[in-house]
C-alpha cells in the first residue's frame, strides 16, 4: 500500500491532537493506524429515499472494519425535489453544489484516504459525483435502491403518479375520496421514487459510469441483498486505498460517454444533462448540448419506465438492471476502462448473457432508433434546449401553437387552474432559469397537472426552467439563453406562434428580427424579490448558463 494521505494528520508529534480527539470518540491505538475512509452519508429524516441510509451505513461500517481499515462517518445535507416544490424549490439545484463543496471542505480538512458516497436523490448523487471527480480519491457509490411500487385498484403506482392524480381531481376524472387514496398509499416502503425520475437516472449512471459494484442500482431498498452489498461497499473502499484505484481513472471522457448513452437507452431525465455536463467540467472535459444529441442519434432507446410506461424500477431488477442493459448496449460502449470492481467493463460484462424483453430491448429491436433526449435549437433557443422525446406522443412531435406566456410557475398553475390553458397552445414559463428564479426550479407539477387535465398530447410546455426527471408530455426545458439574461423567450408575447419541430431539432419563435428587436429595445429586467443577504442572491450571480450544466462558479 501506498503511504496513507492521513499520515499527514495522524503521525509524529503534531498528530497528537488529531489521535487525542478521535480517541475521545471510541477509536482505538489500532485503528488510528488504519486507512480513514470517509463515509459520506446524506441520511436525512426529511424524505424516504435518504431515512434508509443510516442503517445502511451501520453494513458498510463492519466491511470496512473486516478489510482492515477507520471508518470515519459525517453527513450532508439532502433536499427532497418532491416536498421542496413551489417557494422551495429555488433551493434544490443551487444545493448539488453546496453538496459538493461541503464534502470537499471535509474531505480535505481531515485529509481522508478513501471515501464511500451513501446517496439516493436528484441532486445529492450529482453533487457526490462532482466531489468524487475534484477529489480524486479512492472512492466507490452506495446507492440507496427503490420504494416498492403499490398495486391500487389492479393497478401499480409510483409518486409521479400521485402528482398526475392532481390534473386528474382538478379534471373531475376521479373523486376525492381516488385522490385520497392514492396520496396516502402510494408511497409503499422507504426509498427513491420507483420510476425513471432524476433519482434514479443519476442511480442508473453511478452504475453505468462504474463507480458502484455491479447490480447496485435497481436493488430495492427493503431487499436483504442491499445489506450484504453494503457491506462489500465497505470492504472494497479500503481495498481501493490499497490499490490507489482514484476516481479519475474511472471517470474518463470515454466513460462519460458510456454515461451519456446509458441516458438515452434509458429514456432517463433531461436534469441527467445538467448534471452530467457538471460532473465532466470538474475533470477538465467539456461536453457540449451538441455531443448529447449526437450520442442519441447513435444511441437507440432500450427502455422506458413510468411515467413514459407502465414498467417501474422493480421491474427494471428483475430483467437484469443496468448490467442487463449495459450488455444490451456493449456494441457501443468503450470497454475497456476500469470500474471499482478493479477489472473493466468488458471483464465484468463477460459473464452477463443478454436475454431481450419487454422491459430491455435489443440493438436490433429497440423501442425507437434514437435515444430518450433531444435537443433542440432555433431563435428560441440559440444555446439550446431540452426534451426528453421518449415521454412525446407522435402527435406533438410537430406542433405550432400560440404562446400562453407565464412570468412564474406559480403564474403557470393559475392559468392551468382556471382552464385558461385550451388545447393547441403552447405555454411559455420564464424566468426560471438559473440566475432569473433563481436556482432553475423543476415544473414538474405544473407539467403532471397539464397531463392529468388531458392536455398532454394537445398543450407544449416551454421554459427556461427544468422538468422532473418523471415528465411526460412535450416538454421542453433549459431554454437557453434565459429570460434573466435577455435570451429570447424573455420577449414571447401571448399569441405569438411558435413552432417545435422535434424531428429535425427545431424551436422556432415566428416573429421577425426586426419585431424582435424593438421588444428587445423596451424589455427589462425583472426585478427579484430574493433577499439581499441570501444565499440565492449570490447564486443568481455566480451560476453559469444551463447550457454550460448551471455550475456556480
Amino acid at each position: 500500500m501506498t503511504k496513507l494521505r492521513s499520515d499527514k494528520v495522524m503521525k509524529g508529534i503534531t498528530g497528537a491532537y488529531a489521535r487525542a480527539m478521535y480517541r475521545a470518540i471510541g477509536y482505538s491505538e489500532e485503528n488510528l493506524k488504519k486507512p480513514k475512509v470517509a463515509i459520506v452519508n446524506s441520511f436525512s429524516e426529511t424524505n424516504p429515499a435518504h431515512y434508509p441510509l443510516r442503517e445502511l451505513a451501520r453494513f458498510v461500517r463492519e466491511g470496512v472494519y473486516t478489510a482492515g481499515g477507520m471508518p470515519v462517518e459525517f453527513n450532508t445535507i439532502a433536499p427532497c425535489d418532491a416536498i421542496a416544490q413551489g417557494e422551495g424549490m429555488h433551493y434544490i439545484l443551487p444545493a448539488r453544489d453546496v453538496i459538493a463543496a461541503s464534502i470537499e471542505l471535509m474531505v480535505q480538512a481531515h485529509q481522508f484516504d478513501g471515501m464511500v458516497m451513501l446517496c439516493s436523490c436528484d441532486k445529492i448523487v450529482p453533487g457526490m459525483l462532482m466531489a468524487a471527480a475534484r477529489l480524486n480519491l479512492p472512492t466507490i457509490f452506495m446507492t440507496g435502491g427503490a420504494m416498492m411500487p403499490r398495486k391500487i385498484r389492479n393497478k401499480y403506482l409510483v409518486t409521479c403518479d400521485i402528482k398526475e392524480a392532481m390534473g386528474r381531481v382538478k379534471a373531475g376524472f376521479i373523486s376525492e375520496e381516488e385522490f385520497y387514496e392514492i396520496e396516502s398509499t402510494t408511497c409503499a416502503t422507504t426509498g427513491t421514487c420507483s420510476m425513471m425520475g432524476t433519482a434514479f437516472t443519476m442511480s442508473s449512471i453511478v452504475e453505468g459510469l462504474g463507480l458502484s459494484l455491479p447490480g447496485s442500482a435497481t436493488i430495492l431498498t427493503v431487499d436483504s441483498r442491499r445489506y450484504q452489498l453494503a457491506q462489500k461497499v465497505g470492504e472494497r473502499a479500503v481495498q481501493l486505498i490499497k490499490e490507489d484505484l482514484r476516481t479519475t481513472k474511472i471517470i474518463t471522457p470515454e466513460s462519460m460517454n458510456n454515461a451519456i448513452r446509458v441516458l438515452m437507452a434509458l429514456g432517463g431525465s433531461t436534469n441527467a444533462i445538467l448534471h452530467l455536463t457538471a460532473i465532466a467540467d470538474q475533470i477538465g472535459y467539456t461536453i457540449s448540448l451538441e455531443l448529447f444529441d449526437e450520442l442519441s442519434r447513435e444511441t437507440p432507446l432500450l427502455a422506458k419506465f413510468k411515467p413514459a410506461s407502465e414498467y417501474n424500477i422493480s421491474d427494471f431488477n428483475e430483467a437484469g438492471g443496468v448490467q442487463m442493459l449495459l450488455k444490451a448496449l456493449q456494441p457501443l460502449l468503450y470497454t475497456k476502462d476500469l470500474t471499482i470492481t478493479g477489472t473493466t467493463l468488458e471483464e465484468n460484462l463477460s459473464n452477463v448473457k443478454f436475454v431481450p424483453g419487454e422491459v430491455i430491448h435489443s440493438l436490433e429491436k429497440p423501442l425507437s432508433t434514437e435515444g430518450g433526449i433531444a435537443i433542440l435549437k432555433g431563435n428560441l433557443a440559440p444555446e439550446g434546449s431540452v426534451v426528453k422525446q421518449s415521454g412525446v406522443s407522435p402527435k406533438m412531435m410537430v406542433h405550432y401553437g400560440p404562446a400562453k406566456v407565464a412570468n412564474s410557475e406559480e403564474e403557470a398553475r393559475e392559468l392551468l387552474f382556471s382552464k385558461r390553458v385550451h388545447p393547441g397552445d403552447i405555454l411559455v414559463i420564464r424566468y426560471e432559469g438559473p440566475k432569473g428564479g433563481p436556482g432553475m426550479r423543476e415544473l414538474s407539477l405544473p407539467a403532471a397537472i397539464l397531463i392529468g387535465m388531458g392536455l398532454g398530447d394537445s398543450v407544449a410546455m416551454i421554459t427556461d426552467g427544468r422538468y422532473s426527471g418523471a415528465t411526460q408530455g412535450p416538454c421542453i426545458g433549459h431554454v437557453s439563453p434565459e429570460a434573466a439574461a435577455g435570451g429570447t423567450i424573455a420577449l414571447v408575447e401571448n399569441g405569438d406562434v411558435i413552432e417545435i419541430n422535434i424531428p429535425k431539432r427545431q424551436l422556432e419563435l415566428k416573429v421577425s428580427p426586426e419585431e424582435l428587436e424593438e421588444r428587445r429595445k423596451q424589455w427589462k429586467p425583472k426585478v427579484s424579490k430574493i433577499p439581499q443577504n441570501s444565499f440565492l442572491r449570490t447564486y443568481s450571480k455566480m451560476v453559469t448558463s444551463a447550457s454550460s450544466g448551471a455550475l456556480f462558479k
